[in-house]
Parts: C-alpha cells; sequence; structure tokens
C-alpha cells in the first residue's frame, strides 16, 4: 500500500493482492497500524497533495488526481478537514 496509495485502488483489490477477505484484511490492517485502512489510504494520499503544493509548487488542480482522489471537490474537502484550510491557501 505504501508504493501503490496514490493509484485509486479499492480496498478489496488491496485484500485480494494481500490473499484476504476484506473483512481479514480490514481487521489485520487496524491491528497492525491502529488505523482503518481507508483512513490511511485518506491520510498518506493528503500527505503527499500537502508536500507537493508547500514543496513542489503544484496547483490542486495538478495534484489531486496525481494522489488517487477521483474528484477535485471531495479532494478539497478532505484536505480542509485534515488540514484546516483550503488546498488553494497553502504557500
Amino acid at each position: 500500500m505504501k508504493k501503490n496509495f496514490h493509484f485509486n485502488v479499492q480496498l478489496d483489490r488491496f485484500a485480494y493482492l494481500t490473499g484476504r477477505s476484506l473483512a481479514t484484511f480490514k481487521r489485520d490492517f487496524q491491528r497492525i497500524f491502529e488505523v482503518s485502512p481507508s483512513r490511511w489510504l485518506l491520510q498518506k494520499r493528503l500527505q503527499q497533495a500537502y508536500y507537493l503544493i508547500k514543496e513542489k509548487g503544484k496547483t490542486p488542480t495538478e495534484v489531486y488526481l496525481e494522489v488517487g482522489f477521483e474528484d477535485l471537490s471531495h479532494f478539497s474537502f478532505a484536505f480542509k478537514k485534515q488540514y484546516g484550510l483550503s488546498p488553494s491557501k497553502v504557500f
């Protein structure tokens, strides 16, 4: 997951690739990382997006697809919820 978090891969596919059912994958992941796999993916994508905007000077429009979000509005909402400001306000 660390190498492929930026791809828009469904959790059931990650479970399949690990040879587990979805429920077992979620339970094992939660036990090991102390966060749900979907929350982990969201946090990783947002961390990468923040880095790309802040350090690389990319725009939110350039970043949201690159980090695995399907639409800009969902990305902006999640970003603002995580960091307290919209992605366009990061300098």
